[in-house]
């Protein structure tokens, strides 16, 4: 029987971790599916890892990794990849909000031939409409720089082996997990799913914090950015072009010329759009910096040894 791998990038969610492993293994084994559970505890700052080693202990089919720090869970998702031994894997949170019900079905969509299954979201349950307002920009943003329709895509999603091998392979350094696997390519469906309620614990999303993921991933993974900056520039010249014929026609026609709070104004407007260009440029030029460093994406401080038990 083919083994299927479960990776779970765990931050800060004690409570959700045994709850975790013992609705998924007992999923698992009532549709008679060869499972693992690769929990990953990404630097958590409560107990989540002695969670996770006693699920390890409760559970044969549980594997915990312990990274040194937290790493984002880009670093995590790709820590339970690169461990991961199944013929496919799914990665999905740990909270229980994306419902385990819906991993049979992708597992099934897979024994049928397709190679990426896309857990695509019917709502975004409860948020607030900051929240909301935010990630709607977000993805209109992205699917504007890569030409994929993400506005309702998620980490929810299961790959084939030969999907995720191609994915270990990228070598960049700040992957964009949700993006790349469109990027990737190979035959692939969509399975909706309803954003459950969390059972136990918070998000641990703040604005602050999704505001960097945005920032990360846009830049990571386009370069529109940097091209919204030159259609600025192009603007800024038409205007000046038009602004400059004005003032040698008044010149010409002998009226004066006015309007000293305009030019400061332009000045403050000008002067700023070259900090916020600047600031962009030096966004990317930083990431630049990171890729050449080659410092690796994550670090494993411990595991769960199975051979203890």
């Amino acid at each position: 029987m083919s083994l299927l791998s479960i990776v779970l990038p765990a931050y800060n969610e004690e409570k959700m971790i045994v709850k975790a492993a013992e609705v998924l293994t007992g999923l698992m084994e009532q549709k008679n599916i060869q499972a693992e559970l690769i929990f990953i505890n990404d630097g958590s700052k409560d107990d989540t890892w002695q969670a996770i080693q006693k699920a390890s202990s409760m559970y044969s089919n549980v594997t915990g990794i312990c990274l040194s720090r937290n790493f984002g869970k880009e670093a995590a998702i790709l820590a339970g990849l690169e461990h991961a031994q199944g013929e496919c894997c799914v990665v999905m949170d740990c909270d229980l909000q994306h419902p385990p019900e819906t991993v049979i079905e992708m597992y099934s969509l897979w024994q049928k031939g397709f190679e990426i299954v896309e857990g695509v979201k019917v709502s975004r349950g409860k948020e607030s409409k900051i929240h909301g307002l935010f990630s709607k920009s977000f993805y209109r943003m992205i699917n504007q720089a890569t030409g994929f329709d993400m506005s309702r895509s998620s980490d929810f999603k299961l790959l084939d082996r030969k999907v995720v091998d191609e994915y270990l392979k990228l070598p960049e350094r700040k992957l964009f997990f949700r993006a790349l696997s469109f990027w990737l390519g190979y035959k692939s469906i969509e399975v909706e799913f309803e954003v459950q309620e969390r059972i136990e614990g918070e998000t641990k999303w703040s604005f602050v914090s999704l505001m960097k993921y945005a920032v990360n991933n846009i830049t990571s993974f386009s370069t529109a950015p940097m091209q919204i900056i030159t259609v600025i520039g192009f603007l800024f010249l038409i205007f000046a072009i038009a602004l400059g014929i004005q003032s040698v026609l008044n010149y010409i026609s002998g009226e004066s010329l006015e309007g000293f709070t305009t030019v400061i104004l332009l000045l403050l407007g000008i002067g700023s759009l070259l900090m916020i260009s600047m600031g962009i440029i030096g966004f990317y030029i930083s990431k630049i910096y990171e890729e050449v460093k080659r410092r690796p994406r994550y670090i494993v401080s411990v595991t769960t040894n199975k051979d203890e038990k």
